[in-house]
């Protein structure tokens, strides 16, 4: 690829869109690889000889495309295409992402021990107002924002939950230190919808981007309900398949 690349400019092409049109076709054709760093706005200013904004442009009309992945401080990087996340009676994250070979990581973002409304006390079934444990976690394929949830749990039979998730990393793990070596999906209830600002900035997604909600809950061998969880997953980076 050579360092300065012509632009046509006055042939009635926007010279935006002939950058777009010069990076699709790089990447389609390998020249930038999944997963890679795309050059800084600067470098590709200097490379077009335009100023940063014609080539922003240029960049959003390749994200918006689903071709290039745009996140603040971190740069540009080629799509890895949608992840396969399977959803079954077994639902695990880790496991999803060892099966599509991602490097995996779950983040802890905010804990609680608090009142359970209305409705989260029903989906655990348990009474309005009983203690329960809420766990906001942000997971990541290959370093890439891929869903935040807020988990609840009974509190009363999840004791010291928060700093067994913090050593862990994992809901399954954890709750193996409880004595709960499986635990199946009981429901799963999936819809779309954009995303509000603070999935937007930890997401790293623009507001036209729609992201997946879903609404899960898990029970153990006898059938209590051991979680309740809601999730957003960015939709340009996940496909859930669904297994009989």
């Amino acid at each position: 690829m050579n360092s300065h690349t012509s632009l046509s400019r006055g042939a009635g092409v926007a010279l935006w869109r002939q950058i777009s049109e010069t990076l699709e076709r790089e990447i389609r054709d390998g020249v930038h690889p999944a997963g890679a760093r795309l050059p800084t706005e600067a470098e590709l200013s200097e490379r077009f000889g335009v100023n940063r904004h014609t080539v922003r442009r240029a960049m959003a009309e390749l994200e918006e495309q689903g071709l290039v992945d745009v996140t603040q401080g971190r740069g540009t990087f080629v799509h890895l295409g949608a992840i396969a996340y399977l959803i079954g009676r077994r639902t695990r994250f880790h496991e999803n992402m060892r099966r599509e070979n991602r490097a995996a990581r779950l983040e802890l973002l905010e804990s609680a021990t608090e009142a359970a409304s209305a409705a989260v006390a029903r989906e655990l079934e348990v009474p309005a107002g009983t203690q329960v444990i809420r766990l906001d976690t942000r997971s990541h394929a290959d370093g890439l924002p891929l869903s935040l949830a807020s988990h609840y749990f009974p509190a009363a039979r999840f004791p010291g939950l928060v700093e067994v998730f913090r050593e862990t990393g994992s809901v399954t793990t954890s709750f193996a230190r409880y004595g709960i070596a499986d635990y199946t999906r009981r429901r799963t209830r999936v819809s779309a919808r954009l995303p509000d600002a603070r999935e937007q900035r930890l997401l790293e997604i623009t507001r036209t981007r729609p992201v997946m909600a879903t609404e899960a809950i898990n029970v153990d061998a006898e059938g209590a309900v051991v979680e309740f969880g809601l999730s957003s997953f960015a939709s340009d980076r996940i496909q859930l398949v669904f297994e009989g």
